[in-house]
């Protein structure tokens, strides 16, 4: 298959740079199982939903992980800490003038961080403090790359899910910010099980390809933990999966029976599902990973009429957009 095979045609105007007025004040495309299309708005979701499901939310928590620093020459440095290994140490993506070498220093504020070598794209990175301690007092909220503003106090409440536990997350599950605590509320009361999982989502969600085929392409690794609670509920239930992480995580949790570590799952059309049953999530980039999952969730051309479907309607897309209900 080809990248080029996922491609929509996106005005720049439909990218959302904003969140809508309220968490559940969006739109919500239904896309039955065999095709058909119905506009209708994210409060209408319990309707929807009733006690065979079992909704699975992912609580991993968006970490200030975008820091400013300088070297000692007076060079810009960017940090993005892509993951934390310790107290003191992380993996980081880093953007200067030149490529940092391992010895380099770079301040940030009054601490420091020293690179230790490269691992891949990352650089292996050893802070003068308590890495999260220094994140929460200099790092920002990473917003996607198609967000043009610098994160606001808006953005570090609503770039984040209201059930956020876990912290470790470099982007958003975006798919959740549509709810509230009422909403999830209203699930229960359909008689539905409403459970959690953690995925800690990487710096590779905002990956472009740079192949031509999409069978060469590698996934960035993710960390994921599902707790024996909700292993159980979802036993016999439909699955209702909140997010592309959420079903990312069941579904690599079915294919090598571990409950938790790293997965680097690519699903693409021709991928034989085994847990999940219904998708929650954004609308997703043209020719991105999370595009060819849902065209193998509900098939490449359904996917793409539906894409279609939402540009005419003017749908909001992206992290702060709208969202989509698509049966298997």
């Amino acid at each position: 298959m080809l990248v080029s095979e996922f491609d929509y045609e996106l005005p720049a105007e439909l990218i959302a740079q904003h969140p809508a007025s309220q968490r559940t004040a969006s739109r919500l495309l239904h896309v039955g199982s065999r095709g058909a299309l119905r506009d209708l708005n994210f409060t209408d979701l319990p309707q929807l939903v009733d006690a065979r499901d079992a909704v699975v939310l992912n609580d991993t928590r968006v970490i200030r992980a975008r820091l400013h620093g300088r070297k000692p020459s007076g060079g810009q440095v960017e940090l993005f800490v892509e993951r934390v290994l310790g107290e003191q140490e992380a993996l980081a993506l880093m953007r200067a003038g030149h490529s940092p070498k391992p010895g380099t220093v770079v301040e940030i504020g009054d601490a420091k961080a020293m690179v230790e070598g490269r691992e891949g794209e990352l650089y292996r990175v050893r802070f003068s403090e308590n890495v999260e301690r220094l994140l929460e007092r200099h790092g920002s909220i990473p917003l996607p790359p198609y967000i043009t503003h610098a994160a606001t106090n808006e953005d570090a409440e609503r770039y984040q899910t209201v059930y956020a536990a876990t912290p470790g997350a470099v982007a958003a599950p975006t798919a959740g910010l549509h709810f509230d605590s009422a909403m999830l509320d209203r699930l229960r009361s359909r008689g539905a099980t409403v459970e959690s999982l953690t995925l800690h989502v990487g710096f590779g969600t905002f990956k472009p390809l740079r192949t031509e085929s999409v069978e060469a392409h590698r996934m960035h690794s993710e960390r994921y933990a599902i707790p024996e609670s909700t292993t159980r509920a979802i036993k016999g239930r439909r699955v209702l999966s909140v997010g592309t992480t959420t079903l990312r995580a069941l579904e690599s949790a079915a294919a090598s029976g571990q409950t938790s570590g790293e997965t680097e799952i690519f699903i693409y059309p021709g991928y034989q599902f085994r847990v999940v049953n219904r998708l929650l999530t954004n609308f997703h980039l043209p020719k991105s990973t999370l595009l060819m999952l849902v065209c193998a969730f509900a098939g490449r051309e359904t996917m793409l009429r539906a894409y279609r479907h939402a540009v005419e309607q003017r749908y909001r897309f992206f992290s702060y957009g709208d969202a989509m209900l698509i049966e298997r």
